[in-house]
């Protein structure tokens, strides 16, 4: 049913074009012309009342002059003709009209209202609306390029959008890499005709594989909602007005009501919708969409020229979940003699610049059937190499650095239907998006400085060194048996804290390690041995010196502050929000020495969790300036003590006036 309520737009038998024009410069002359270069197969019918022809055509003063019936009509005369001309065409019987012409809602209440009238007259007489303030629309399968530029490749993917521009450049990217669309229509200020009424003819459209939508807002959500549900066909959507100040200019661009992001996200997670972040990432997930056949599972083999490249590949693999698994031993003995003695046999494959196509072909066919995913990388101007690859064979091809050689494969490949990209990190990008979030791994984080020392300094030593070097430390003793435990607990006052005191054991945490809120001698008693018997066996040879206790510190705001010493770069400060999730959220800023008082205040306003130093929702303020004071202190032993190869504060208690070291792990090289 929606696919007979639009085709009129996009099968129609006749096309009049309301303000064509003989000036070439005019929009008018501009869409008739590619309505006759575009090979439209039906009558055209220029309508010029000071004309007598253009482009060979015979011009009409008036639609309703036309002695034959017409299907579809073009407008592109000043708004305030506009109702006038529906009216008209309502008369002549037209179905649809396409209006290109601005001054409507987008340009103020005058053109509000003028837009209303305009919708109202087309009601009266049945007419659908596309636009106004559009860029028109595009079917090459019929052919009718009522638009601009002129496109007529033939594709997979049908592009809506609300901004002609955007629409535009997608068709251009499309048709230049000879992958061309289904069809195009720029909605314009959806007068009639919006999004959902597209999405419903495209997903019976049968030349069309993907849907892709740039949305700025929806005009009915609950039937937004409801379309997504049947949705059978992959949907792209880039949706703009993020940001508050993004939203505003999305509502002033066409009348759209933005909407809140987070619930649009949401939305989308919940119905499949492939959601782009840029107009890059918009072309890429559509075309991957539309020619990539979807993997069996996550593990992928990147056969490259290039060792450079091939690395790339390997970080945007592992961020997305993706499996880059070493090669079988099987197969690493089937490509002896296939490829030079010197490549790199592992994954990824590096077939160094001694390979050409007849290698790739060779190795291609070897790999296959031991991964899901063949990501081919020709780093060089490989002459052929369209000869090599297929389509439909789970073949992920990255050509860069090819030059010449490059842009004619690629179009080879293109018109064999095979998806180019041209970088590693946006072909590992959209093939991610193709395979369910179950198949993926987890994603690999960014590495950060690991301390090569594995000498540890006892918990009750690390807060004498400290303390020595000016850090307030958590009052604490030692204690070697539960009964000193319990003494010295009533020495500080109930409640108090239990933490393993062992040189082997760097995460107390993961065994146990740390008991809290101990409100009496019994509590002590118990968290002690309980706390022993499981360090011992978590870990049987680690040396457990007892416990430190340590009186219970009043809530302040956990951070974390750190020093590493890179093999490379040699000492490293870091800041962040502390506590157990230091691993988990990484929102953490670093700086090389040397540090001065600048940077390091510059260091705590990185964190994402920054606000909440500032006193967020309430909270009371932390002291920046002991912040502040506690890296430049760790910078300054970094310096004086070469030995020390990892400092880790965690957690430190900020107040409004001062911190506290709670815990502390210093090891040695």
């Amino acid at each position: 049913m929606p696919a007979r309520k639009l085709w009129s737009f996009f099968h129609p038998s006749s096309v009049a074009v309301i303000g064509a024009s003989e000036s070439p410069d005019k929009l008018g002359h501009e869409i008739l012309k590619n309505l006759v270069q575009g090979g439209f197969p039906g009558a055209l019918y220029p309508i010029n009342p000071k004309s007598e022809r253009i482009l060979g055509l015979t011009c009409f003063k008036n639609v309703k002059e036309i002695p034959d019936n017409v299907e579809m009509a073009v407008i592109i005369i000043p708004a305030r003709f506009v109702p006038g001309a529906i009216r008209d065409c309502g008369e002549k019987g037209v179905k649809g009209v396409v209006i290109v012409t601005g001054g409507f809602s987008e340009a103020g209440p005058e053109g509000e209202a003028l837009q209303k009238e305009a919708a109202a007259v087309a009601a009266e007489y049945g007419v659908r609306i596309i636009g106004p303030n559009c860029q028109g629309i595009n079917n090459p399968y019929h052919p009718l390029c009522a638009s601009w530029p002129l496109l007529t490749r033939k594709g997979r993917v049908a592009i809506i959008s609300q901004s002609g521009t955007v629409g535009a450049a997608m068709m251009d990217w499309f048709s230049e890499e000879q992958l061309g669309v289904s069809s195009f229509v720029s909605l314009g200020n959806r007068a009639d005709v919006d999004e959902i009424d597209l999405i419903e003819y495209f997903e019976e459209d049968p030349n069309t594989r993907v849907i892709a939508v740039y949305l700025e807002g929806v005009k009915d959500p609950v039937r937004f909602q409801n379309v997504l549900k049947t949705l059978t066909k992959p949907l792209v959507v880039l949706k703009s007005g993020r940001t508050p100040g993004g939203r505003v200019a999305a509502e002033s661009h066409t009348k759209s009501l933005a909407g809140a992001d987070a619930i649009y996200s949401s939305l989308f997670r919940r119905h499949g919708v492939y959601r782009a972040d840029t107009i890059e990432e918009f072309y890429d997930l559509a075309k991957g969409l539309a020619y990539l056949k979807p993997p069996a599972g996550n593990r992928i083999l990147f056969i490259t020229t290039s060792g450079g490249s091939a690395i790339l590949a390997t970080d945007a693999a592992e961020q997305e979940g993706l499996n880059v698994s070493p090669l079988p031993p099987e197969l690493a003995e089937q490509l002896k003699g296939v490829i030079p003695a010197h490549a790199i046999h592992a994954n990824p494959l590096d077939l160094t610049g001694d390979a050409n196509a007849k290698m790739f072909h060779e190795v291609i066919q070897r790999a296959h059937p031991h991964y899901d995913t063949l990501g081919i990388i020709f780093g060089d101007p490989i002459v052929d190499a369209s000869q090599v690859v297929t389509a439909n064979a789970n073949e992920l091809i990255i050509y860069l650095g090819g030059a010449d050689v490059e842009r004619a494969e690629k179009l080879k490949m293109h018109q064999m239907d095979i998806p180019v990209f041209p970088t590693p990190e946006r072909a590992v990008r959209t093939l991610a998006q193709l395979i369910p979030p179950e198949m993926k791994a987890e994603r690999a984080k960014h590495t950060f400085p690991v301390a090569k020392g594995r000498s540890q300094m006892g918990l009750y030593d690390s807060f004498k060194f400290l303390e020595s070097r000016g850090f307030d430390c958590i009052f604490s003793r030692s204690a070697d048996s539960p009964g000193k435990a319990v003494h010295l607990a009533h020495q500080l006052g109930f409640p108090v804290c239990l933490k393993i005191d062992s040189p082997d054991i760097l995460h107390k945490s993961d065994c146990g390690g740390v008991r809290l809120n101990l409100q009496s001698a019994r509590d002590v008693r118990s968290a002690y041995s309980e706390m022993t018997a499981q360090a011992h066996a978590c870990y049987p040879d680690a040396k457990i010196n007892g416990v430190i206790v340590s009186a219970m510190a009043s809530p302040g705001l956990e951070l974390i502050l750190g020093m590493n010493r890179d093999p490379q770069f040699g000492p490293v400060v870091i800041f962040g929000l502390g506590g157990i999730t230091v691993e988990l959220f990484r929102d953490i800023s670093m700086r090389l020495l040397p540090l001065d008082r600048k940077e390091a205040l510059a260091m705590i306003g990185e964190i994402k969790a920054a606000p909440l130093l500032k006193g967020y929702r309430g909270r009371q303020k932390v002291d920046e300036e002991a912040i502040v004071d506690g890296l430049l202190k760790l910078a300054q032993i970094a310096e004086e003590h070469e030995d020390i190869v990892e400092i880790d504060l965690n957690p430190i208690f900020a107040y409004a006036e001062g911190i506290v070291v709670v815990d502390a792990r210093i090891l040695k090289a």
